[in-house]
């Protein structure tokens, strides 16, 4: 699903809403997970996941054209951990 579809789908399930306050609802709800992870902090909602980052440390990588050798820097990325009812729900046998 795209941003894009995730308006619509909000947009339709409620109707009380003009697309403008639904679009404003879910731009607060990302840029908050996004705010919240540069300042360093986690973020979880219960029954879904957890967003968090993790460090990366500096390494050599190497350029896949070329070959040659490059310094990567040391660095957080983004992260996800399915809650416990998230992963039930993806693992139904």
């Amino acid at each position: 699903m795209i941003r894009s579809e995730l308006l619509q789908v909000l947009a339709k399930e409620n109707p009380d809403l003009r697309a403008e306050d639904v679009e404003r609802a879910v731009d607060a709800f990302f840029e908050e997970i996004s705010q919240r992870l540069v300042d360093g902090g986690r973020v979880e909602l219960r029954g879904f996941g957890a967003f968090s980052t993790r460090h990366r440390e500096s390494r050599q990588g190497r350029n896949p054209r070329t070959g040659e050798s490059v310094d990567v820097p040391e660095k957080r990325v983004p992260y996800f951990k399915p809650g416990k009812e998230m992963r039930a729900r993806l693992n139904v046998s």
